[in-house]
């Protein structure tokens, strides 16, 4: 077939199965690898979506200048549409963006102009603040702006999301993607509910991003907010192409954590792909570990390609520098569980147990913090400090079901989460669990992880 332009070949990107980083894993996960785009990354899909909508709307008119703040992938896929269309075009991008991406935006005959990455978005400094004044200077100047241009969502409305549906025949029974803009995630999960609202869609965010919180909790957090590495996901503003009822669950992955599976995913899988690709992946399996069942298919999308990351996750002195390098000295959960000799069984009470009856078992188990289960899964917990202030404050409750005081249930985290990750979740309050690969459940305490810290 002959396309009359490279635009033209955007879209249909293919599925591929994982085969080694999904073992243990009930169901099939599946990746959609969206480096076969043509400027190699899914992002070309709402680039050329924003200029035709825009071209329509007349927002966009000829020998204009297309200007946008961009991680890179937008501005790639916007400069060759601009390159087809006969449009100029000037990028800003924050500092923390790699070396390639400012140089390919270059070498597409993109003016690039680099932007502090610690400011505040409404800070003049910001690289959205310079786009919005570039756009304000440059008469017949079109500002797409990515986070807000509903354009966005509707490209992967209209496109990714009906691939997905038909490439599985309908089959899909969880869609997972990094937030970032939001239009992969929304568009693709709203053309998805629509045909099967059961499906399930899990939203990968990054430490330092408001998402997460935001989708629980309904509260902007600027708490929440701090300076990540990881390019492509999370945010400090709510784009208005993030759509959170569409939108099931959040899950949070590590700088450190998405760089070790996206080397993981080039060695393992022979997918050569960018750092967000490794923080879909590593999230969505930490959740396929504990929710997916026989018969589920779960799709990732696989936003771009690994030659924007050579100087960092694929430089090996860069993630040592960082403290990324994977190093079999250093410990991990599934670490911490090969180390325990003999048999294992998680001390657990259940709900119905009187507070009399956990705590004799605590005692007796010599634990201070225990699982609560019902019909095999994990409904709440019980540490020891609370419950003795609770029974300080009502001796009565001795005789009440357990269910009346548990706390929350302990968080699951990967087996293969590392002891940093490990630590930055347990508390001296709270243990996580872990699933092991016979799906047996182990809880992990701040003494393990110290332990296998000094080995």
């Amino acid at each position: 077939m002959i396309y009359n332009s490279i635009i033209e070949t955007i879209g249909n990107t293919p599925m591929v199965r994982l085969n080694k980083l999904n073992q243990g894993i009930k169901g099939e996960v599946l990746v959609k690898v969206e480096y076969f785009n043509p400027g190699n990354s899914m992002k070309d899909r709402m680039a050329i979506k924003m200029v035709e909508d825009a071209e329509k709307e007349g927002l966009l008119k000829p020998g204009g200048t297309i200007i946008e703040g961009t991680s890179g992938n937008t501005g790639m896929g916007l400069a060759l549409a601009a390159i087809a269309k006969g449009y100029k075009c000037i990028f800003t991008m924050a500092d923390k963006q790699s070396k390639e991406k400012i140089d390919i935006l270059k070498a597409v005959g993109a003016e690039v102009i680099v932007c502090p990455t610690n400011v505040s978005p409404e800070d003049p400094r910001s690289y959205y603040s310079v786009a919005k004044k570039l756009n304000q200077d440059i008469p017949n100047s079109f500002y797409p702006n990515q986070y807000d241009n509903l354009s966005n969502w509707r490209a992967h409305y209209e496109t990714t999301g009906p691939e997905i549906w038909n490439d599985t025949e309908g089959t899909v029974t969880h869609y997972a993607a990094g937030v970032g803009t939001g239009g992969s995630m929304s568009g693709t999960a709203k053309y998805l509910k629509e045909q099967n609202p059961a499906i399930v869609t899990v939203g990968i965010d990054t430490y330092g991003s408001v998402f997460k919180k935001y989708k629980e909790t309904g509260i902007f957090d600027e708490n929440e907010i701090y300076p990540y590495l990881t390019e492509g996901i999370g945010e400090d503003i709510l784009p208005k192409n993030v759509d959170f009822s569409v939108i099931d669950h959040f899950v949070k992955v590590t700088d450190k954590d998405a760089a070790v599976m996206t080397r993981r995913l080039s060695r393992e899988e022979g997918l050569f792909v960018g750092w967000s690709c490794g923080s879909a992946v590593h999230g969505a399996l930490e959740y396929a570990r504990e929710n997916l069942q026989e018969g589920d298919r779960m799709v990732i999308i696989l936003p771009d390609h690994g030659t924007r990351y050579l100087g960092k996750v694929y430089n090996d002195d860069w993630m040592r520098n960082h403290g990324f390098l994977e190093d079999k000295t250093y410990g991990t959960a599934r670490d911490i569980l090969s180390g325990r000799n003999g048999s294992y069984e998680l001390t657990v009470v259940r709900k119905q147990d009187t507070v009399k009856e956990a705590i004799a078992i605590m005692n007796n188990k010599g634990v201070s913090q225990i699982p609560v289960l019902e019909k095999g899964n994990v409904i709440g917990s019980l540490t020891d400090s609370k419950l003795l202030s609770k029974l300080i404050d009502n001796p009565k409750l001795k005789d009440a079901p357990v269910s009346d005081v548990m706390e929350d249930a302990m968080k699951f985290v990967a087996l293969d989460s590392t002891l940093d990750v490990l630590s930055s979740l347990v508390n001296k309050e709270k243990a996580v669990l872990v699933r092991d690969h016979l799906d047996q459940i182990h809880i992990i305490t701040k003494h393990d992880i110290l332990e296998a810290a000094t080995k």
